[in-house]
């Protein structure tokens, strides 16, 4: 009588949601969530940063593009939300790895630095929280005006100006751009290797496409400030100097006196 091997009752796998757990808690999903949220927010980096240049165009074009990002209030509020959700993720994301790589270094291992490691790579954990720190501050300012010494809800432009024409301000505004270009230099050149174009013929273009993003977001949004303490960025007209200055000239009441034959009739 031959014995038939039966085999070993085989244990459920793991469901897909375990596993995309897994792979989110995993420094490689880490990684990729960092760099998928970096996308989001240089994304609104670069939108944020050309609304902010029509200052140049007047107030009249600034706070008409004000009023149209409030026209739907829900696209708005959507728009907010993933805009916050990113910023968590990638907040999270980070603080995740920072433990994960320091617990690793505790332990002895040793993390072999990239080529191209530069002093912006080195100091994220510097720039990371000095920029959240910033935007609390700029949300207070400008947004909510918490913090702005003389607020005129709706009026964009007078509050960007007379918020920046204070010297202490604007100088936070242009070291903030300053770190800002530290951490998008770094930021997008990493973005490159986690989603695999580490290659050497791939590292110089991603760190010049990192380098050129990083000097145009900064110089872009620096030029407001500094405009507005070389006053090429001055407040707008009181409305009533701005309708004698468009008052037409056909409007001017002009007393002419008569003519003296006329006089003496």
């Amino acid at each position: 009588m031959s014995a038939v091997a039966t085999k070993p009752a085989s244990t459920p796998g793991p469901t897909s949601r375990p596993r995309l757990l897994r792979f989110w808690g995993s420094t490689v999903g880490l990684k990729i969530l960092m760099a998928l949220t970096g996308v989001i927010l240089t994304g609104f980096v670069l939108v944020h940063m050309l609304g902010n240049l029509q200052v140049f165009q007047g107030s009249e074009s600034l706070n008409a593009y004000a009023k149209l990002l409030r026209a739907e209030p829900a696209l708005l509020w959507t728009f907010r939300v993933v805009l916050l959700s990113a910023v968590v993720l990638h907040i999270v994301a980070w603080v995740v790895l920072l433990k994960t790589s320091l617990a690793a270094r505790s332990g002895g291992y040793q993390v072999t630095s990239y080529k191209e490691s530069s002093y912006a790579s080195r100091s994220m954990k510097l720039t990371g929280p000095l920029l959240l720190a910033f935007i609390i501050y700029h949300i207070l300012h400008l947004t909510t005006g918490t913090a702005h010494p003389d607020y005129h809800e709706g009026d964009v432009y007078t509050n960007l100006v007379t918020g920046l024409r204070v010297v202490p301000v604007a100088i936070i505004y242009i070291l903030a751009m300053a770190l800002l270009g530290f951490h998008l230099w770094h930021g997008v050149w990493s973005m490159f290797q986690t989603l695999g174009a580490n290659q050497p013929r791939y590292n110089s273009f991603g760190r010049r496409f990192a380098t050129g993003l990083a000097i145009v977001v900064a110089l872009g949004f620096a030029a407001v400030p500094l405009a507005v303490l070389a006053g090429v960025i001055k407040p707008a007209p009181e409305p009533a100097e701005r309708t004698a200055a468009a008052a037409p000239e056909t409007a001017r009441v002009v007393v002419v006196p008569a003519p003296e034959h006329a006089q003496g009739r």
